[in-house]
């Protein structure tokens, strides 16, 4: 299967789940994620960085009271290798190395999904939003949804007249990309996480979009065993670097 652009999948990374402002300082964009994950509050390299340029980097971020979080892409960018290093032989650990999982958006959406049982809906519901923070996805990360400038939404599941997860879709560009899919505790593992996946390549392909994507942690055997089993396959990957000890995460 051919998979989607790796630059396409960073460029709907971005706009889908956008910080509150992007800064350049030297060889970086720095990010204010406003507490919304560190998708939306790490620090990306533009070009090879020197060793003034991490400095610069370092001080403004714990000048703002946070840790120093760097995002690194080396299957993208090739400095990226280099700084990992240079960021490694600072003391700064790695952390969640993450996936990307992408599938054509009409290869998954021709598995009919059962009518009226998952559909979109934006602004989310109450019921959704509770959800999500019940799992972790509390209103800072809301926020990131709600600032997204690019067509969206956020599906409900229903299973057995009982309200079985949701998640928010979004597109930029060719990708559609799938976040903050959560399932309620009491009905998983009875095909709603796979029926949310398939809707959202339905939505996607109504939007226009070529791919449906997603991100999860290397770490989430469960989650990459229902994507590999939906038929998604590994398109790209990245992983932070932290310094330890110093602030907010």
């Amino acid at each position: 299967m051919t998979l989607p652009d790796r630059a396409a999948l960073e460029t709907a990374l971005e706009a889908t789940w956008p910080a509150l402002s992007v800064a350049p300082v030297g060889a970086f964009l720095l990010r204010d994620g406003a507490g919304g994950g560190r998708r939306a509050s790490a620090a990306t390299a533009t070009e090879p960085a020197s060793d003034a340029d991490i400095d610069a980097a370092v001080a403004d971020q714990r000048g703002r009271g946070l840790r120093p979080l760097f995002r690194l892409r080396p299957d993208l960018h090739p400095w990226d290798g280099a700084l990992d290093s240079a960021l490694a032989a600072r003391g700064l650990g790695l952390l969640e190395p993450t996936l990307f999982y992408a599938i054509p958006a009409a290869t998954l959406a021709a598995a009919p999904v059962p009518a009226m049982k998952t559909f979109p809906i934006w602004p989310p519901l109450a019921i959704q939003r509770d959800i999500w923070v019940a799992a972790g996805t509390g209103p800072a990360r809301l926020a990131v949804m709600a600032r997204a400038e690019v067509p969206k939404t956020a599906l409900l599941a229903r299973e057995a007249d009982r309200v079985a997860g949701t998640c928010f879709v979004a597109r930029a560009g060719p990708v559609a990309m799938l976040h903050a899919l959560e399932i309620t505790p009491g009905l998983r593992r009875r095909g709603a996480g796979g029926r949310v996946t398939r809707a959202a390549a339905a939505w996607a392909v109504a939007q226009g979009a070529e791919w449906l994507s997603l991100a999860v942690t290397e770490a989430n055997e469960a989650a990459r065993r229902l994507y590999e089993g939906l038929g998604m396959q590994l398109a790209g990957r990245y992983h932070y670097r932290i310094a330890t000890g110093e602030g907010p995460a």
